[in-house]
């Protein structure tokens, strides 16, 4: 009965994966997942704390510029809010905020 079931399936042409081979297969790829899920969640650290640094520098040339329009650096970075920043950009996405401190601009966790 095998022998006529695999003679009718390449009369039709055909072909197909043994259970062995799939398993296979989802075995190598399950072992990728394993191996780079942790790669990933490491790297998204990294980004989220290069992203805080640039906004950082940002906040600093907004400080930079308020201290040219007004004539004295702001007291806080609340003096900044709405002209020269938004309410989001006082914090960063991984949740450190920034102060601003003698017309320095700086990040606390």
């Amino acid at each position: 009965m095998r022998k006529h079931f695999k003679d009718k399936m390449k009369a039709n042409g055909e072909e197909g994966f043994t259970l062995i081979e799939m398993l296979l297969v989802l075995l190598v790829i399950s072992v990728l997942i394993i191996l780079i899920i942790p790669n990933i969640a490491a790297q998204s650290a990294n980004v989220q704390d290069t992203g805080c640094e640039a906004q950082v520098r940002m906040v600093q040339s907004q400080v930079e510029s308020y201290t040219l329009n007004e004539g004295a650096p702001p007291a806080s970075i609340n003096a900044l809010v709405p002209e020269y920043l938004t309410d989001d950009q006082v914090t960063c996405a991984n949740g450190d905020t920034i102060v601003v401190t003698n017309g320095k601009a700086a990040r606390t966790p």
